[in-house]
């Protein structure tokens, strides 16, 4: 019996070998797949129609070609709205905002977003690059007044670029982070150490040429003095309304906060929040 329990030891002593060996690379996968995760968001093509309103366009970005939509009102226009998507999503998430405020006489842009819908790129970088990207969009309206209107991803961009861009005169936000490495950590897997997400931002960083801890709405907002609209879902747990409320604190300018009751994540730009956007959008006197 001696030979068997001996084959049987070391057939053990073998598993056990390939299951630690299995742990440490699996261990040693995981910040590669979150830096992944983080900078490669699903890529959703456009399938949705061009508005009646509007003409496809192409924007020269930072070194990315952004495809989207640039929608004119039959009225002279009274300001263009930059529309923002969020993450994982493309231009066609405009046509509600579209539909609304082209023919009350307001000129709209939506685009993909780098690395989303029909857009060149291949990182996405939460606002680090992409605020760059809006800035050259805005270079092509216009002179008059520009009004940003982003939502997640988006409403974190349109922050970002806002705090230095003076040709912006108002924005709406809804569902911004504050910061990314905030909300990264809190976005992680449970599984996920401390130690794992760094280095999975490390990788990310390196990857993407980018600085995690620069993309920071919450700082950016310390220098925006235009008129701000924040709305949040009060039961977002994606993306809790803390952030929200911590960007809220940090604006020195005209600011108002709507928490929507119910609300989880992407879901607050409900049909009555929409009537309150354009009453607050019209109540700034905002003038071609």
């Amino acid at each position: 019996m001696r030979p068997l329990s001996r084959k049987m030891s070391g057939t053990a002593i073998g598993a056990a070998t390939l299951v630690l060996l299995a742990v440490i690379v699996g261990c040693m996968q995981l910040p590669l797949i979150g830096a992944g995760g983080l900078l490669h968001p699903a890529r959703h093509h456009l399938t949705a129609a061009t508005p009646r309103a509007c003409r496809d366009a192409e924007f020269a970005g930072a070194g990315v070609t952004l495809r989207g939509w640039r929608c004119t009102a039959a009225a002279p226009g009274r300001a263009t709205i930059v529309y923002l998507h969020g993450i994982a999503d493309n231009r066609a998430s405009a046509a509600g905002a579209i539909a609304r405020f082209v023919p009350r006489g307001y000129d709209v842009i939506a685009y993909d977003s780098r690395a989303h819908g029909e857009s060149s790129g291949d990182a996405c970088t939460y606002g680090f690059f992409e605020k760059d990207d809006l800035h050259r969009v805005i270079d092509t309206i216009q002179p008059g007044p520009v009004i940003l209107v982003g939502t997640s991803l988006g409403a974190a961009i349109a922050l970002q670029e806002a705090a230095d861009d003076p040709r912006v005169t108002a924005i709406v936000a809804a569902e911004t982070f504050s910061d990314l490495r905030t909300v990264g950590t809190e976005r992680a897997p449970r599984f996920f150490t401390q130690r794992t997400i760094d280095h999975a931002f490390e990788i990310a960083e390196s990857q993407a040429q980018f600085q995690v801890d620069a993309v920071s709405p919450q700082r950016a907002a310390e220098r925006i003095r235009v008129p701000v609209l924040l709305i949040h879902g009060a039961e977002d747990t994606d993306t809790p309304p803390a952030h929200s409320q911590r960007v809220f604190d940090a604006l020195k300018g005209p600011k108002q906060l709507i928490l929507v009751p119910g609300a989880h994540h992407n879901q607050s730009l409900s049909g009555p929040v929409w009537d309150e956007i354009e009453r607050w959008i019209v109540g700034q006197g905002i003038k071609p």
